[in-house]
């Protein structure tokens, strides 16, 4: 199911942008990036995938979804966040004058490289960190649920990701939840028992 769920959120995601207004890239989208950079920061969950599966880890550093919020991060490899912010900025460019097509070029290939796929390799991701495919795929279904969501909000459009691809997203936010400590905060606030904190976020 992880393969068959990362594949609807890409290709949920590539519908999406189809529905952007020729005349909304430029309009605000999250933080410091506008809808253009949004994007092309969501883009790199099929781009990373793409590259990754050409790598070969030496060992397992990273066994599940949840652990992969918690070693890689900027704070955890000591990268800038503005370092982020660009590399979101640098893809919104590489979508040229057409992102659609380019989101839409972009999920084929990933399509295709997880078809070649036999098994569940193990391979590296940021940070020299070795991880198995079906650990990664999550946090990246979840990338393109979350953004995919930010997306539409900034521009009102309707999108709602697929049952299947909220379900893994939820899956991975309250395990991640549980393991930096958040557990009880997040059930309680699940179940109308408490408020979150201002501003919280599990990743």
């Amino acid at each position: 199911m992880t393969t068959a769920t990362y594949v609807s959120a890409a290709t949920s995601f590539a519908a999406l942008v189809h529905d952007i207004p020729v005349d909304a890239w430029s309009r605000p989208g999250l933080g410091d990036w506008d809808v253009r950079s949004l994007v092309g920061h969501t883009s790199r969950s099929l781009t990373t995938v793409r590259t990754y599966l050409r790598t070969t880890a030496e060992r397992v550093d990273i066994a599940t979804p949840e652990e992969y919020y918690v070693r890689v991060t900027p704070s955890a490899l000591g990268i800038d966040p503005a370092d982020v912010a660009e590399r979101g900025r640098q893809a919104g460019t590489a979508l040229g004058d057409d992102p659609a097509a380019a989101v839409d070029e972009l999920v084929a290939g990933v399509l295709d490289d997880l078809a070649a796929v036999d098994d569940n390799p193990l391979i590296e991701v940021i940070g020299g960190l070795g991880i198995r495919l079906h650990s990664y795929l999550p946090t990246r279904t979840f990338e393109l649920a979350v953004h995919g969501m930010d997306i539409a909000r900034a521009l009102d459009l309707s999108f709602e990701p697929p049952a299947a691809v909220l379900a893994e997203a939820l899956d991975v936010a309250t395990r991640t939840a549980a393991l930096t400590g958040h557990g009880q905060t997040v059930l309680l606030a699940l179940t109308g028992r408490g408020p979150l904190p201002p501003n919280f976020s599990v990743v």
